[in-house]
C-alpha cells in the first residue's frame, strides 16, 4: 500500500470521493502544512495555524496508481481559486499536492503542467506542490463525516 496527501478544499466532500474510488482502501481526513502540532479544527479555522484540511488517502498501486489520483485530484476540485473552494474561503481551503516522495513530486509537477497545457481550465492552476511532513488526523466527527450523514454524492 501507499499514501497520497491532497488538499482541495474542505475535507469532508473531497474525502467521500476519493473513498469511492477503484484502489483507494483508507481514507482520513486531517491538516498538513502548518508550523503547529496537533492542531484542532478551531485553531485550522482561525487561520492562524498555516494548515490545510487535507485527506490521506491508502491505495493499491496494482490497483490504481499515483498519476490516476492526481487525474481524480482535478476532477474532485477547482484548483485555480487560491484559497478557495466554492463558499469556503481562507489558507486552510487551499489547493494542495504534499508529495511523500521525489517521484510523486516529479508526477505532481507534470500532472500540473499537462492539466495548464490542455486548457481544460480557463484561470491558470495555483495547486501548490509541497514536501509532505506531518499528518495531523482531525477530530473523529470528521472522520467520513458525509456518509455517516447518509449522503453519498460529494458536489465538486
Amino acid at each position: 500500500m501507499e499514501k497520497a496527501i491532497f488538499a482541495a478544499g474542505c475535507f469532508w466532500g473531497v474525502e467521500l470521493n476519493f473513498s469511492k474510488v477503484e484502489g483507494v482502501t483508507a481514507t482520513r481526513v486531517g491538516y498538513s502544512g502548518g508550523d503547529i502540532s496537533e492542531p484542532s479544527y478551531e485553531q485550522v479555522c482561525s487561520k492562524t495555524t498555516g494548515h490545510a484540511e487535507v485527506i490521506e488517502i491508502t491505495f493499491d498501486p496494482k490497483i490504481i496508481s499515483y498519476q490516476e489520483l492526481l487525474d481524480k485530484l482535478w476532477d474532485f476540485h477547482d484548483p485555480t481559486t487560491l484559497n478557495r473552494q466554492g463558499p469556503d474561503v481562507g489558507s486552510q481551503y487551499r489547493s494542495a499536492i504534499f508529495y511523500l516522495n521525489k517521484e510523486q513530486q516529479s508526477l505532481a509537477e507534470q500532472s500540473v503542467l499537462d492539466v495548464e497545457k490542455s486548457g481544460r481550465f480557463t484561470n491558470s492552476i495555483v495547486t501548490e506542490i509541497t514536501a509532505f511532513e506531518e499528518f495531523w488526523p482531525a477530530e473523529e466527527y470528521h472522520q467520513q463525516y458525509l456518509e455517516k450523514r447518509g449522503i453519498k454524492i460529494a458536489c465538486v
